[in-house]
């Protein structure tokens, strides 16, 4: 499977990426700045996602009701969301109302007001939201396991921010951040649908003009100095044990990456599993288990995340490092190997008929990795994957040195931490890290 794409890049470095879908009468059109999270100093905490907020409060030349009617009431859908690496403003809409789409994108984009009444407001919204995220136990212990896999860095950090940095941002903060940070060399507009690249291009030159073309901004790296803790039990009277759990490991420019696809589709991703099938089937102690992997440019995570029965927390992690040590111990069979093959390859070609997806895909890429890989590129990598490839990284990855644990329970803390520490005794390494 192939996309129809082009790519150009304007003398502002802004790069316009299209992927061509006659067979469809939508577009989908979305702005990818290369800034998030991680980009953020301590201070600076929340302030991706703070602006990401305030450009839809409107314009000099349009109110914030005006943007959402003028997509919205052509029948179209708009939104966005903020990353450790990247942030994305996008909408779907009608391939007629499409250079609308992209103007109101546009003017959002270059000129937000940030007028001080919307600040204060949406201020408290962030606050909201922060506190509505630690009511949600199964939020909570993932911010939790952020903190613990890259102690006091950036990627550690949760993306929304604390109530206190929220509370003391100011507008000259912000407009500062998104001066240095939004630039045309960290810029890239993707179109995904019934569109034609050369237009595409004429429109995105016309309308970001003015963006001025510095490059990408920099950001703190992770090496191998960059700490890491094993375990963290945070009480709260909760109806069960939420636990997050992850792996530190490579980030996306290794090959391994489509390995580690293929194990995670073995091990968790769908109800065929192994822990869907042991943990909630044979044993019934969770009803929400799942594994997935999180890769950025230079590090990355392989997570498993459960709601798991209080009184059975115990014996629930027990037969997770066990499902994980048989990973490492003997091979997976060929058909449980062509089961993952044709799963992985068939949720992407089920996604790519979507144009939201096509314009993730492109641009998300773009940023990522500086070009587009074609999807089947990935569907041949993965293809290549063998038995011994997930045993050998099976055997690098799971080791109880590279592994952090978070729980949200209600059982005894200490208890609790004494019992996870024990599981893992069973994978090489000895003990979790302090």
């Amino acid at each position: 499977m192939n996309l129809d794409y082009q790519e150009t890049t304007l003398p502002n470095k802004v790069r316009v990426v299209t992927a061509r879908m006659p067979q469809v009468q939508s577009v989908a059109c979305g702005i990818w700045v290369g800034v998030g999270g991680r980009y953020e100093s301590a201070r600076q905490s929340g302030a991706s996602h703070f602006i990401e907020h305030l450009l839809f409060k409107g314009t000099p030349t349009r109110s914030a009701r005006a943007i959402s009617q003028a997509i919205e009431g052509r029948g179209g859908y708009f939104n966005a969301f903020t990353q450790e690496e990247s942030t994305c403003y996008y909408a779907r809409i009608s391939a007629k109302h499409a250079w609308r789409a992209l103007d109101i994108l546009t003017d959002m984009y270059l000129h937000p007001r940030f007028a001080p009444t919307d600040i204060d407001r949406e201020r408290g919204v962030i606050i909201e939201e922060i506190m509505m995220y630690r009511d949600q136990p199964q939020q909570l212990v993932q911010d939790f396991l952020g903190e613990l896999l890259w102690d006091r860095h950036p990627v550690g950090r949760p993306l929304i921010g604390t109530p206190e940095n929220i509370a003391r941002m100011t507008r000259d903060e912000l407009i500062e951040f998104k001066a240095r940070k939004y630039v045309g060399g960290n810029t890239c507009i993707a179109f995904a649908g019934k569109v034609e690249h050369e237009a595409c291009v004429q429109r995105v030159q016309d309308a970001l003009a003015e963006l001025p073309g510095q490059r990408a901004p920099s950001r703190t790296a992770v090496t191998a100095k960059t700490g890491q803790r094993g375990l963290y039990v945070h009480p709260k009277e909760v109806e069960q044990t939420h636990l997050a759990m992850a792996f530190r490991l490579f980030g996306r420019q290794d090959p391994r990456r489509f390995t580690l696809k293929l194990l995670s589709v073995i091990l968790g991703e769908n109800m065929s599993s192994r822990l869907f099938q042991q943990v909630r089937e044979r044993h019934g102690l969770a009803y929400s288990i799942h594994s997935g992997m999180h890769l950025f440019d230079d590090t990355g995570a392989f997570v498993i995340t459960a709601g798991l029965e209080k009184a059975r927390t115990t014996k629930a992690v027990e037969l997770i490092v066990t499902e994980l040590a048989r990973l490492r111990d003997k091979p997976v069979s060929a058909q449980e190997l062509k089961r993952a093959k044709d799963y992985a390859i068939g949720q992407m070609e089920i996604g790519l008929e979507n144009t939201i997806n096509q314009m993730m895909w492109i641009g998300e890429n773009k940023l990522a990795y500086g070009s587009i890989i074609q999807p089947a590129e990935v569907m041949s990598c993965l293809q290549q994957v063998t038995a011994s490839d997930i045993e050998q990284l099976a055997q690098d990855i799971f080791t109880s040195e590279r592994v952090s644990v978070a729980l949200v329970t209600p059982n005894p803390a200490a208890a609790q931490a004494a019992a996870i520490r024990d599981a893992f005794k069973r994978l090489p390494g000895g003990v979790l890290k302090a």
